[in-house]
């Protein structure tokens, strides 16, 4: 079976039947998510994205809708200590993320009247708001026409136009001018394109174990119609056991349920000194105990975590930022 390469493509009938074959498995297997909904805010959409990031759909759900319940608009938000949105940030991981949708909603309300910005350029001018985000705010909750390029869709241009098990290991510029030969140009279409084959990545055309036979365009695939070459490289996993970021999620576990500042000594003594726990952190302090850690990697951590305004210190103690 010969397929066209990228660069033959654009404008062809091959990829206008690639657009339909996508948009109609789309409309059919979509997961129903929240912030999918008509009716979901340019802000649901937006936190949706920043807690998307390099996080499963099933751990942000219940995330998205206690903030959604709780800070419905940006400037509900705004309104409150940056500290809170880290403690409602729960176990997402990075949690640097919940301090720049603070720092993006108190921008919204000062610099453009409560209402998320409509457009990439002005959704870039956000704090923490980069290319992706930008594009994929602008494109899923104003209709916009932009070039939406996340993991799951290099995976799948990668295989069915590329012939390659996997993208490289970082975003090129050759696979964005890829995935901006293969939009439609239909505006509307172009958006559901953006979530067809994302949503193809996550489900079908996954990393380990793709599921080609559910592929609606498995024969226009050109990874399969090669054989299934294997990956030029072997991905590198994100080491977690033992890491510093596994110590300061531990150590921010304890921050979030502290109601009170927590003496930097406490996150060294033994468990069995837990009686001088602030009250509710017994069970989240055994857990960091637990983790052994070298004196100068809590050490790190605690810095760290002081230096990223994850934490503050405050009456000798580290709590979360007011």
């Amino acid at each position: 079976m010969s397929l066209p390469g990228a660069a033959e493509l654009a404008g062809t009938n091959h990829l206008t039947d690639l657009h339909q074959s996508m948009d109609r498995w789309f409309s059919e297997v979509a997961r129903v998510l929240p912030w999918r909904s008509s009716d979901c805010s340019p802000w649901g959409i937006l936190v949706s994205e920043v807690m998307l990031q390099q996080t499963p759909v099933v751990r942000v759900l219940p995330v998205w809708e206690d903030w959604m319940e709780r800070w419905p608009e940006p400037a509900d938000l705004a309104k409150q200590p940056s500290g809170v949105a880290v403690r409602h940030w729960g176990r997402l991981g990075y949690p640097r993320r919940a301090l720049r949708l603070h720092a993006a909603a108190v921008a919204i309300v000062e610099q453009h009247a409560g209402r998320v910005p409509d457009s990439h350029g002005s959704l870039l001018s956000l704090p923490g708001v980069g290319d992706y985000t930008a594009s994929a705010v602008a494109a899923f909750a104003f209709g916009r026409r932009e070039t939406v390029v996340d993991t799951n869709i290099r995976r799948v241009h990668a295989r069915l136009v590329s012939g390659l098990a996997l993208p490289a290991p970082s975003l090129t510029a050759s696979e964005m001018r890829l995935a901006q030969s293969l939009m439609p140009d239909d505006v509307e279409l172009s958006v559901r394109w953006n979530a067809s084959v994302m949503e193809l990545g996550a489900l079908v055309c996954t990393a380990r174990s793709p599921k080609c036979s559910a592929c609606p365009v498995r024969d226009s695939c050109a990874w399969l119609a090669a054989g299934e070459p294997p990956p030029t490289y072997t991905p590198k996993g994100q080491a977690w056991h033992g890491t510093d970021r596994q110590l300061r999620g531990a150590v921010m576990a304890v921050l979030r349920l502290a109601d009170s500042p927590v003496a930097p000594e406490l996150f060294e003594r033994p468990t069995a000194d837990l009686g001088f726990a602030a009250e509710g952190t017994a069970v989240p302090l055994a857990a960091l105990h637990r983790l052994n850690s070298a004196p100068e990697q809590l050490e790190r951590a605690l810095e760290g975590l002081l230096r990223d305004g994850l934490a503050e210190m405050h009456d000798g103690g580290l709590r979360l930022p007011a």
